[in-house]
């Protein structure tokens, strides 16, 4: 087989799968909208089916795949609730990875992004787009199910509080979370290490067990990514 040939390999997190090209092996969703870009990401086609490289550099939760994340809590027709969805390029690997039978709810705050997200979740019939700002869940509650995991990408300078309110609300009980951590968006003058502590501990404190803290660097600096389970 000719080294540009790709070979499509299943990640040992379901859903998620490794294509090979070059001597390179890259991440990939399973594109559920054959033809479709998100972010002009490289679409490459294996035994009648396409995938979608994921750039780990566009996205904290590949980054965090890379970085040896222990377990993705996103599974095949599962109901994933993500905020701070911005213009879609995680929600859309995302969605991928729950498929046509499973859902992601983007809660994004800012226009202009929504304006880009909503064309995504028109070609991505299992993103529901939700205009709304992800400290009041409760302005949503009519719109979002009860789901496994919450995902957590926002600017916000209490971004543990944020989430564990919207699992009050809408994670079932035993469910997982996934909390990107923006250091600089929280606290400019402590050290990233400090905030992560902090934040973690108001994620303990709010009855979630946290099971792995990664750094995303160098894909992201002063993140890290908190993975939980809600007890």
């Amino acid at each position: 087989m000719s080294e540009k040939t790709p070979v499509v390999k299943p990640h040992s997190h379901e859903g998620v799968y490794f294509v090979i090209l070059g001597g390179k092996r890259r991440l990939a969703t399973r594109n559920i909208s054959p033809g479709f870009k998100v972010y002009g990401e490289d679409l490459i086609e294996y035994k009648g089916e396409e995938y979608r490289l994921w750039d780990p550099n566009r996205s904290k939760l590949a980054a965090a795949i890379l970085k040896n994340l222990e377990r993705v809590p996103i599974k095949p027709s599962g109901k994933v609730l993500y905020l701070g969805a911005a213009t879609g390029t995680t929600p859309s690997h995302v969605a991928d990875i729950v498929g046509r039978q499973g859902v992601v709810f983007c809660v994004e705050f800012a226009p202009r992004a929504m304006r880009e997200l909503v064309i995504v979740c028109e070609r991505k019939s299992n993103m529901v787009p939700v205009m709304a700002d992800a400290r009041y869940p409760e302005r949503y509650s009519t719109i979002v199910d009860e789901v496994e995991t919450i995902y957590c990408d926002v600017a916000q300078p209490e971004q543990a509080k944020l989430l564990a309110d919207n699992a009050d609300m809408f994670l079932r009980k035993g469910g997982w979370i996934l909390l990107a951590i923006k250091a600089r968006s929280i606290d400019v003058t402590k050290k990233p290490s400090e905030v992560y502590k902090r934040e973690i501990a108001v994620l303990e404190d709010r009855g979630f067990r946290v099971r792995q803290t990664i750094s995303l660097e160098p894909f992201d600096r002063a993140h890290s990514m908190v993975l939980a389970k809600y007890s």
